[in-house]
């Protein structure tokens, strides 16, 4: 490949989707064979300011730190310290459900999101101090407030096991059998970290990983960074007559107990030093951080988290990604939009970081890796067979769906198909296979998959890699 390559038909592409959804800045990188190939700023870090975006402007990453979490496991079974099948309560004794399957979980289960936990309101109580600083959040797409708040916040490990202990839940699945993304499992992988390496999570990642990875500006507080000044602004989105518009919002959320889901902030040209981890299969340059055997459990692809994608350690998997393996995690948080990638077979790595949330980057890195590789710019690797359902099973599906996380869709029979709506805006949806449906939202492909019971009824949802209850008819 070129040592910069021109991609003109993905940069009109971007622009496109950069100006239809208001986002203020981008940063997008790409690498082949450890070399940054393309890089590009588009808009600005601070729009008042004119700032631009550069590869290292500061923006979170959101949930692309679970691949940091995961890495501090691997490097502490190396150190013999502890093994993934160990089952979490050896480390965490104080760790319980009002479920029997509690001790059957294990550090696997929850690095893979497979422990049975459905979706939990704590990111809330643990985000709630930020909350109560930040006008913005109401305006944070999909967030809903619970209407019982007496629960005060959650700022520690151990104020978050007791709240876990406290819900009355049920489990989605038998540990090792289901596949629900959760916080609350990767928060408390932070606390195995700590406890078992005696340094906080923070410090452990900061020592073994990015130091030696040269990730200069990647902290998990901007203070950290203290007199460095390329930092994106926050920006924020709100409903106003003719549509939406951007703000600044300048309130970092923090959440101390629950850091390894979700708190660091890096640039892009970090991230790329990070991705050569998996790339070279544990090294940068010639320093070794994790072995060969520890990066390949890592990738391994253990449990299909939406059809043809399966997560292994802190990363989702697509074995068949336009005849390659893609290697990827993306992030969503407050003023985050982002995405990290490797294709191995190819050696190629990227990075995208935004600084508005609910923006499709996934879409524009899509967009990027496409050009990169010759394909039209808006191929995709799903399928979009259309699979006829008759109208009568359609109103199986019809009912409102609720996640505790706060997240709620409703699907009702509409001209002879589907209609899916969540925060008040509403998609046609095309079903794809039996009880698979896809749907476009905002310019994302998403998969939207039912669940049956014993006895054959809809009984959840698998979206957005949730799973969550059918509470009412439609």
């Amino acid at each position: 490949m070129k040592s910069q390559v021109v991609m003109n038909e993905f940069e009109t592409f971007a622009e496109r989707l950069a100006k239809k959804y208001q986002i203020p800045g981008i940063a997008i990188g790409l690498a082949h064979n450890g070399k940054v190939v393309y890089e590009k700023g588009f808009g600005h870090r601070n729009v008042e300011k004119e700032l631009p975006v550069t590869m290292d402007t500061v923006f979170g990453i959101a949930s692309v730190t679970k691949s940091f979490t995961c890495m501090a496991v691997m490097i502490l079974q190396e150190q013999g310290k502890l093994s993934v099948h160990d089952p979490v309560v050896k480390y965490l004794p104080e760790f319980s459900t009002k479920t029997d399957a509690t001790d059957k979980m294990t550090i696997h289960h929850f690095m893979t999101h497979s422990a049975g936990l459905p979706p939990l309101p704590s990111l809330f109580y643990a985000k709630k101090r930020s909350f109560d600083q930040d006008p913005s959040v109401k305006d944070y797409p999909g967030l809903s407030f619970p209407e019982d708040d007496n629960q005060g916040p959650i700022d520690t490990y151990e104020q978050l096991m007791d709240f876990i202990g406290r819900l009355d839940m049920e489990l989605i699945g038998e540990p090792g059998t289901q596949f629900s993304y959760s916080n609350d499992s990767y928060a408390l992988l932070g606390t195995i970290v700590q406890r078992v390496s005696g340094s906080t999570f923070e410090q452990f990642v900061k020592e073994y990983i990015l130091d030696p990875c040269g990730m200069e500006h990647t902290c998990f507080e901007i203070d950290e960074l203290e007199d460095y000044d390329n930092i994106t602004s926050l920006y924020a989105a709100r409903k106003v007559e003719n549509g939406y518009e951007v703000y600044e919002a300048p309130v970092w959320w923090e959440s101390p107990s629950m850091r390894g889901a979700g708190a660091l902030k890096s640039t892009v040209n970090d991230m790329l030093k990070y991705a050569e981890l998996i790339r070279t299969k544990g090294k940068v340059g010639n320093k070794r951080i994790l072995s060969e055997k520890s990066v390949e459990q890592m990738i391994t692809p253990y449990i299909e988290c939406s059809p043809g994608r399966y997560y292994g350690y802190g990363f989702m998997i697509t074995p068949n990604y336009h005849g390659s393996t893609l290697v990827e995690h993306g992030g969503n948080l407050k003023a985050v939009a982002s995405q990290l990638c490797i294709i191995p077979e190819k050696e190629i790595t990227g990075m995208i970081l935004t600084n508005l949330a609910g923006v499709p980057a996934v879409t524009i890195m899509g967009g990027a890796l496409n050009s990169l590789e010759g394909r039209a710019v808006e191929a995709t690797p799903f399928s979009t067979t259309k699979y006829e359902v008759v109208q009568e099973e359609l109103r199986d599906y019809q009912g409102t769906y609720t996640s505790n996380e706060g997240m709620s869709i409703s699907i009702n029979v509409k001209n002879e198909g589907l209609d899916f709506s969540t925060q008040g805006t509403s998609f046609p949806i095309q079903c794809v296979g039996k009880d698979l449906f896809l749907a476009i939202v905002k310019d994302q492909v998403e998969l939207i998959r039912f669940v049956r019971d014993e006895s054959g009824n809809i009984e959840r949802v698998a979206y957005h890699m949730r799973q969550f209850p059918k509470n009412e008819i439609g």
